[in-house]
């Protein structure tokens, strides 16, 4: 790009030159003055084209007129935008442009896509579009389910009552509100079916730790363990993560599980001498 860059503005400077000599060439005729004229507004329209080709953005008229790269998603949905408001009965086009718009954190444009979507869509897809409008709502207003998002989570799980989002969300509104029986009973049944080694299950647990201790109740310590150990699987680096986690088993009186978790953690730590002798002194204090 760049050769092609100084061959053009070679190319102008040699044109622009040429043009204002001839004149010159010519003499001092009426006809030559005008060329004159002419060959000086040439010199600065190729000086000053080629200055900006060198050191301005001509790679945005380019891409006008090429069009988008497989790698400029905003130019991409730019074409995206004029072709679903070209055919706005195809509900294919508005989710494409609603999940590009998340993609680039611009949840409030995608609120409006799915919006459109919805207006047309078939009703088998209705309840994975709902909550990703209800999501969408929720994110462009900083995690505040509004009552347009809420509506749109309960309508979801009325189609779809496995639906992740929509429980989680509206266990959030449960609680919010004080509710926190029917917050509990949606959030410990989403728990149940969330994978023990997800973003999701920790976050859930810490959140039905939290809600259970305000209710007065004992909060889940055995689920509050998995989800420790489920962290450190994902992210072994975490020295006191392991120490709090075999301690908690040897607590527990779990020593198989303990000592599981001390190699496990040995081997994670093996190159951080300070981690293992502060693993040993935690495995002579518990007996392992």
């Amino acid at each position: 790009m760049t050769f092609l860059l100084s061959a053009i503005f070679l190319v102008l400077c040699a044109a622009a030159i040429g043009f204002a000599v001839w004149p010159l060439l010519r003499g001092g005729s009426q006809r030559g003055r005008y060329l004159l004229s002419g060959a000086l507004a040439a010199v600065v329209f190729g000086v000053g084209v080629g200055i900006y080709m060198m050191l301005g953005t001509p790679q945005l008229a380019l891409r006008s007129l090429t069009g988008p790269s497989d790698t400029d998603v905003r130019g991409l949905l730019a074409v995206l935008a004029t072709r679903v408001r070209q055919n706005p009965s195809d509900p294919r086009g508005w989710i494409l442009l609603g999940r590009g718009y998340l993609g680039l954190n611009d949840p409030s444009d995608a609120a409006a896509a799915f919006k459109q979507a919805l207006a047309v869509a078939p009703p088998s897809v209705r309840p994975t579009l709902l909550s990703a409008y209800g999501e969408a709502l929720t994110e462009a207003d900083q995690g505040n389910v509004s009552p347009e998002a809420e509506a749109a989570f309960a309508q979801a799980l009325k189609g779809n009552p496995g639906d992740p989002a929509a429980r989680f969300y509206l266990g959030q509104v449960y609680a919010m509100r004080g509710d926190r029986a029917r917050a509990l009973d949606m959030w410990n049944g989403l728990l149940a079916d969330t994978p023990p080694n997800s973003r999701l299950h920790n976050f859930l647990v810490d959140r039905i730790a939290a809600l259970t201790s305000q209710t007065g109740g004992a909060p889940d310590i055995s689920a509050m363990v998995e989800s420790l150990a489920a962290r450190l699987k994902a992210n072994p680096d975490d020295a006191q993560g392991w120490l709090r986690l075999i301690r908690a088993y040897s607590v527990m009186g779990d020593k198989s599980k303990a000592q599981a978790a001390l190699a496990d953690a040995r081997a994670a730590m093996k190159g951080d001498g300070a981690a293992l002798k502060a693993l040993g002194a935690e495995a002579r204090s518990d007996g392992l």
